[in-house]
């Protein structure tokens, strides 16, 4: 038996044992339930979300995105393809579900009574809260109780609007409500009010605050709402796929997940860096002529040194990471310095560019007793997100296990992943510890993807 099929027969399998241990828990139309067994059957977990900067969007034709990246988890944990079904409003997405069109709402739901006697709530994320997004000026409000002959925005139906009701009736009806368009997101309200279209909103804080981080002129620190559970949604027939995305949220590596996604997204996310960084028709970046002139000093293709600048920057050259590092080609301090940059010039496009080609001049010539240019490349870029120490330890288990440490691919990158394990770490020809590889060979095939991509363009 083919063993994707095979997984799926097992999965199967431990569903309709599920079920036979599980009596009715709600009280349905069973006769079109659509539930775990029905989509493993079909192959394909359909999920619906909203288009925005933390839910889901594309960047440079890959899509990105909490919600997006989490749900692609999940359906890879099931064995699934997963689909996606993008809807206009929050109204939208639940009428999707009710009526059978995806089988997750997979979209930052705040709970509310109406929608919890609909559907269940799954992957809870942190309990948050909502406030006022307004321009700050000197007329900004600083508590509710001043809020008063101005109008606020929001979206018809919408748990904001439902707080806004009660904020107003509990300080004696001082300010207006008005009623967005049903398509209109949360973000887009906040785009309006820091384009001066209106004057305020109301909105989730942790999506505020990433429209903060790009907008500096908005004022979010007046809390109006009280902590609320927020989440996804599936149907309540959907039993058996309520337990395994509840068994999928409480694997080890969720946490993991959800905290990078949660910088990747909720800090950091490439939605506003694609709004400022114009990239002209035609071209790969705003940098290519900087890319051609610096790649032929080590006898790249320049496609493939941009490749590096993307997978490292996505071609922001005011980018800094939590680490430091700094520029397209996200030098740290203390590399950029033995290449000549100081911190007030490290972000400059040319001269970061032209560091990053000496660092990697000077990986090459680490790696120079490695004959094939391209097995070198593959080593050089490893080396260039992790640094060379563990790369180097990689190589000397690869020797001697019997491997051929000058190859990459089934060779090095195997046990530069085993130096999580204490039985390689601790080995004798380990030299620089404990290390998780998996960001680094990524890295490595990712990177080279993308310079495949950057060639094939005419």
């Amino acid at each position: 038996m083919h063993l994707k099929n095979q997984t799926r027969f097992i999965l199967i399998a431990v569903v309709v044992l599920l079920l036979s241990c599980t009596g009715k828990s709600d009280s349905v139309d069973t006769s079109h339930e659509v539930d775990l067994e029905t989509i493993l059957n079909n192959d394909t977990l359909r999920i619906g979300t909203i288009a925005g900067p933390v839910s889901y969007f594309y960047y440079r034709d890959e899509m990105m995105g909490f919600d997006y990246e989490m749900a692609q988890n999940l359906a890879d944990s099931l064995k699934l393809i997963l689909k996606v079904v993008e809807a206009e409003s929050e109204s939208e997405l639940t009428e999707m579900l009710a009526n059978r069109t995806v089988d997750i709402a997979a979209y930052n739901f705040q709970q509310t009574k109406a929608l919890k006697q609909q559907f269940h709530f799954v992957l809870p994320l942190d309990d948050s809260y909502q406030v006022l997004v307004q321009p700050l000026n000197i007329k900004t409000f600083k508590n509710t109780i001043d809020i008063k002959d101005v109008t606020i925005t929001v979206a018809k139906g919408s748990a904001f609007e439902q707080r806004l009701m009660q904020l107003n009736e509990e300080t004696g009806n001082n300010f207006n409500i008005a009623q967005a368009e049903d398509s209109l997101t949360q973000e887009e309200l906040i785009e309006q009010v820091a384009s001066g279209k209106i004057g305020y909103t109301v909105a989730n804080v942790k999506v505020a605050r990433l429209y903060k981080s790009y907008y500096k002129k908005l004022d979010i620190r007046l809390q109006v709402g009280f902590y609320q559970r927020n989440g996804w949604l599936v149907r309540k027939e959907s039993v058996n796929l309520r337990k395994a995305i509840d068994q999928w949220v409480a694997s080890p590596d969720n946490e993991l997940l959800i905290s990078n996604l949660n910088y990747k997204c909720l800090r950091n996310s490439l939605y506003f860096t694609q709004k400022k960084i114009k990239i002209p028709k035609g071209a790969i970046s705003p940098y290519d002529h900087l890319f051609k002139k610096y790649a032929s000093e080590i006898n790249w293709e320049w496609q493939l040194l941009a490749a590096v600048a993307f997978h490292e920057s996505r071609f922001d050259s005011t980018s800094v990471s939590w680490a430091g590092a700094a520029g397209i080609m996200q030098l740290m301090p203390r590399t950029a310095s033995n290449f000549g940059l100081s911190r007030k010039n490290i972000t400059n496009p040319e001269k970061n560019i032209e560091a990053g080609v000496q660092y990697i001049k000077s990986l090459n010539l680490t790696y120079s007793k490695i004959e094939n240019k391209q097995e070198r490349i593959k080593f050089i870029l490893a080396s260039y997100n992790s640094g060379p120490a563990h790369i180097l330890d990689a190589r000397a288990l690869a020797e001697k296990y019997g491997k051929n440490k000058d190859i990459w691919f089934g060779h090095v990158e195997e046990f530069l992943l085993k130096k999580s394990e204490p039985q390689y770490y601790n080995d004798e020809v380990v030299k620089y510890g404990r290390f998780r590889g998996r960001v680094t060979v990524d890295y490595v095939q990712k990177t080279l993807a993308t310079y495949e991509k950057y060639k094939s363009r005419k």
